[in-house]
Order: C-alpha cells, then sequence, then structure tokens
C-alpha cells in the first residue's frame, strides 16, 4: 500500500480543484464564487497533535491563550509533557480531562515520521486509538500535516452545511451520507474538504450570517 498523492504547493490545489470542476458542475460554480483555494499546510508532530487537544471546546482565543502559556513554559514536547505535575499543567489553562489525554499522546511514542510514509487509513487509526484522538482530528492531521490529497473528513458540521447549500440538499448530510457522497470527489477529497469549507464562508456571508 502507498500513500497515494500529496499536496504540497499551490499548484497542487489549484490541479485538484479543477479536475473537481471538471467531473462535477456544482464545484465548478462554487469555485468561480471562492477563488484559488488555500493550500493550509501545518506541521506534523507531536505539538500539532497537543495543539489540537488544547483547543477541544473552547475558543479560539482562549485556546490560543493556553497554547502561548504551553509554550513560554516549555511544555510542547511529548518529554516535558511526561515529567510536569498537575499543578504546572493546570497553570497553563489544562483542564484535569486535558492533563490525561495529553499525558496519553506523549507516552503514545507514535513515530511520527513513520507516519509520512504509511496508508492513510493506518495513518487515521493508529491516532484514534490515542484517548482525546478522535476521527475528525485525525482526518484533518492526514490531510493538513501529511499533505493527503485524498482524505476527507465527512464529520465535519461545516463541510456537511456546504454540501446541503451547494447541492440543494433538503437536509444537511449525516456522516455517512458525507462519506458515501465523497467518494465521488477521490483522487481529491481533501481539495473538496478545501472548496467546500471556503464556499461554506462565501455562502454564509451572502446570507448575511456572522
Amino acid at each position: 500500500m502507498t500513500v497515494g498523492r500529496l499536496i504540497k504547493t499551490n499548484d497542487c490545489v489549484a490541479e485538484g480543484a479543477s479536475w473537481l470542476a471538471e467531473n462535477e458542475p456544482r464545484f465548478a460554480s462554487a469555485l468561480e464564487l471562492t477563488g484559488p483555494l488555500p493550500l493550509r499546510l501545518r506541521k506534523d508532530g507531536f505539538a500539532e497533535l497537543l495543539g489540537a487537544i488544547v483547543s477541544q471546546q473552547v475558543s479560539v482565543a482562549a485556546a490560543d491563550a493556553i497554547w502561548g502559556r504551553l509554550r513560554a513554559a516549555g511544555l510542547t514536547g511529548p518529554r516535558k509533557i511526561m515529567w510536569a505535575d498537575d499543578e504546572e499543567l493546570r497553570a497553563c489553562g489544562l483542564s484535569r480531562q486535558k492533563m490525561r489525554y495529553a499525558r496519553a499522546l506523549a507516552e503514545s511514542n507514535i513515530k511520527y515520521k513513520s507516519l509520512r510514509e504509511r496508508p492513510t487509513d493506518d495513518v487515521i487509526e493508529t491516532l484514534i486509538e490515542v484517548p482525546g484522538i478522535g476521527r475528525w482530528t485525525a482526518e484533518i492531521y492526514a490531510m493538513f500535516s501529511l499533505g493527503r490529497a485524498d482524505v476527507f473528513a465527512p464529520g465535519d458540521l461545516a463541510l456537511q452545511e456546504a454540501a446541503k447549500i451547494l447541492f440543494e440538499l433538503p437536509e444537511r448530510p449525516t456522516e455517512k451520507q458525507m462519506r458515501v457522497m465523497s467518494e465521488d470527489w477521490s483522487p481529491w477529497r481533501g481539495v473538496a474538504a478545501r472548496l467546500l469549507w471556503a464556499y461554506y464562508r462565501v455562502a454564509k456571508e451572502r446570507e448575511g450570517i456572522r
């Protein structure tokens, strides 16, 4: 098994968007509204997943503040997390549950570099074994930290709502329905996700929703 196509540059995203527009007229219409799609690549590794845990169920501003305190305290690596006591982590803003998740990630001994060479399904199954890492987080990691071109996040509410609007569906599709829909967008499901997210923002602005 191989990792498949990787998204590394804006040209890769543009290639995927062109393919989607050629194969699905509604994507062509959406692309006219959104313009060029963002690359949105991130770093991979422990800190990226720790940041995802920090961001769960809090505002962006709160997550940024907590992450800033963790970074200032030097607590963004697995060894430092394992060595830190509850008081140190609590002072940075982590709840008891997130302390447990952070330590579980630190103790998971995931070989992040090896994930770059493993099939996407394998990557996702490895990550969701860690408490606090759900399927959505694992899919987003594969999409943006590993640059996988053909991974989607069907449980994402914004993607579901965008699909409802763009495809004029009577109701928001479920995660299962989105997973089936996205099969038609292979091998560029990661670009389809970028397009739907971009379209969602445009659609909501046109409706006057903030």
